[in-house]
Parts: C-alpha cells; structure tokens; sequence
C-alpha cells in the first residue's frame, strides 16, 4: 500500500467523537503541513505547520489546524501576520505554548541563501490567532547566527526552558560538526538567560546530513554535516525525555530518536546509534519526523504528530502514531500505514 492508497481510504473514513475510540490511516492530513507543532488546549489540538517563503490565501504565515480527536482536522487559515520587513524570508517550525492566559508562538525566520536564521516570539490572545510579533528576536547566549525549531518546555515548579537547534563546526569528543540542540531558561516568556547548556550534538553516521558539504555561511569551509534537529520534552517517570529528528529530511533515513536525563538541563545522555522511535521505511515513507507529542484523546497514551512525505516528494504531509514507554525506553508503532485505532 502507498500514500496514494491510504490518502483515499481516509477520505472516506467517518467522522467520529472524542469520547470512543479513534479508527485512522495515515496522513492524517493530505495537504502540505511540515513541522507539525500541536498544542493541547481546553480539550481540543491545535497544529501548526510551517509554510516556508510564501504566505498562505489570508496574507499569514503558518497554517494552523484545529481537532477534537487527532484524526479529523479543521482549517483555521494562518496563525502569524507578517512581520513588517519579512518579505522573501522563510518561515519555519511553530511551536505555540499558553502562559497566564497569552499564547505564544515561537518560530525561526531567515534568509535560505545565507543561512541566518533566529527565533522569533508572537503573542495573541487566541490559540488560532492572529499572532503578532514582539518585535524582538530571541537571542543565542554564544551569539549564534542560525538557530532554529524552538520548544519551550515548563517544568513541574512553573519554570519555563527553551530547547532549540544550533549550529557547531568542531569536531573535539567524538561529536560531528553540524546542528545540535541546547537548552536555556527562559526569564520571560520573551527572553533567554544567555547561557545555553548542551543537550545532544550529533556522533553517529545516521545523522548525516550532507558529505563534503558547502558552508556559505562559514567561509565556504566544507563539512560532512551532521543534522540533530527538532526537540520536543516529555518527561516521564520523573526523568527528562528530549526527542529530536536527525539525518537529511528528504530521506528515508531521518528520523526520531531521544536522550534522557534526570534535570531538565541536563546532562543528557543515551544518544541512539539509529533513529530507535521512527524511522523511514524503503520505498514507503520518507522523511518521518519533526514531531509534536501529545495525549490521546481517549485514553493516557502519547501520541507522536509528525510528518512524512507523500509519494510524489512534493508535500509533507502530517501523520500520527502512538508512543509506547518500553523497559528498553521509547517506542512509536509507526510509521503506519494500516488502519491504527486509538484507544
């Protein structure tokens, strides 16, 4: 069975309720939606997916979906108007967090040629929107230029953290050059302390992004690069879980794999020598990953919300699969391409 296949048999699936279990076939949603970033609010999901250098029909940025139950979704336009001077910069990766009643929508917005990217910080006083910026761009404590795929995680004393992705060139301890991901805390909802501890940089072949690869940005030096990307922190049994995707995401070799710790910042350790959570499957999905994970709606089990090419390599389309906690650590059944019922 391919994309083509289960993309229909979903159209035709009935819609129904929260309160029973949840039949689906993956995609979940057939239209572009990369980046899936889900936020759980009242009882109901929000996703919202990037949408690169061009706005969508209303003139905002990020399209933003809304669902009672994960399977069927409902198009809410765009979250983010256009900040003033954005023109032919691109749009990547919305995550949206509730504090004390404001929303706030953290997203990476840059120049594809020179690779200077930043997170950015928009409020609204709803979940869809509109979202306007602060006008302020987070600020890397090491002065990076390029770093992207903010996660704001609250620990269980009300502190917030910020996980994002950053560039590094050494090769010192085993790492790879390439993007790794580190935390910080946040002192507000729009600003960092300034000092990012490290989480997780890349160490194995399967994290390779590009081999003898061309870096305008630092002086045309090349690299084998390395990609770890993407974090999302659950923490379970008291111990922190940061997931993340690695390898090139055109492939079938991107990925999801996890470090854990036992303090929110750190240190992270038990980095997977393959993508242990989901992986592409030959010739059948390609480039799973850059997830959200939430609650079922009908039971305590997590969900990964993610996405994966369609057959064409013309759209990320967002699919969803549950997460199992195993003594060997965690676990996704996917990706799927059957019928999956939620329970």
């Amino acid at each position: 069975m391919r994309y083509a296949l289960f993309t229909l048999a979903l159209m035709a699936a009935p819609i129904v309720s929260a309160e029973t279990p949840v039949a689906y076939q993956n995609p979940v949603y057939t239209r572009s939606m990369p980046d899936p970033g889900v936020l759980e609010h009242e009882g109901r999901y929000y996703a919202f997916g990037t949408t690169g250098s061009k706005p969508l029909a209303d003139g905002r940025r990020f399209r933003v979906l809304s669902s009672d139950n994960l399977v069927d979704w409902q198009d809410e336009g765009g979250a983010l108007v256009s900040p003033a001077g954005s023109e032919g910069h691109e749009f990547w990766a919305p995550e949206v967090v509730e504090h004390d009643g404001t929303f706030y929508l953290y997203y990476s917005m840059g120049t594809i040629d020179d690779l200077q990217f930043k997170i950015r910080v928009a409020t609204s006083d709803s979940p869809t929107g509109p979202y306007t910026d602060t006008g302020t761009p987070l600020e890397d404590g090491a002065g990076a230029a390029f770093f992207i795929d903010g996660h704001a995680f609250q620990d269980d004393d009300g502190q917030w953290y910020f996980f994002y992705a950053k560039d590094f060139l050494d090769t010192e301890s085993g790492y790879r050059a390439g993007t790794g991901i580190v935390v910080d805390r946040l002192i507000d909802m729009r600003r960092l302390e300034g000092k990012p501890q490290m989480v997780v940089r890349p160490r194995y072949d399967w994290t390779l992004f590009e081999a003898n690869r061309t870096m305008s940005m630092y002086g045309g030096r090349r690299f084998d690069w390395h990609t770890i990307e993407a974090p999302w922190v659950v923490k379970h049994d008291g111990r922190y879980w940061c997931f993340y995707s690695g390898s090139n995401f055109g492939t079938e070799h991107y990925g999801i794999d996890y470090v854990v710790a036992d303090s929110v910042t750190g240190p992270y350790t038990g980095q997977g020598q393959y993508a242990r959570v989901l992986r592409g499957v030959p010739n059948l999905v390609r480039g799973p990953g850059h997830h959200s994970i939430v609650r079922s709606p009908v039971s305590e089990e997590d969900i990964i919300v993610y996405h994966a090419w369609n057959e064409d390599m013309t759209v990320r389309q967002m699919c969803i699969d549950p997460l199992t906690w195993t003594r060997y650590g965690p676990r996704c059944v996917g990706p799927s391409v059957g019928e999956v019922e939620l329970k």
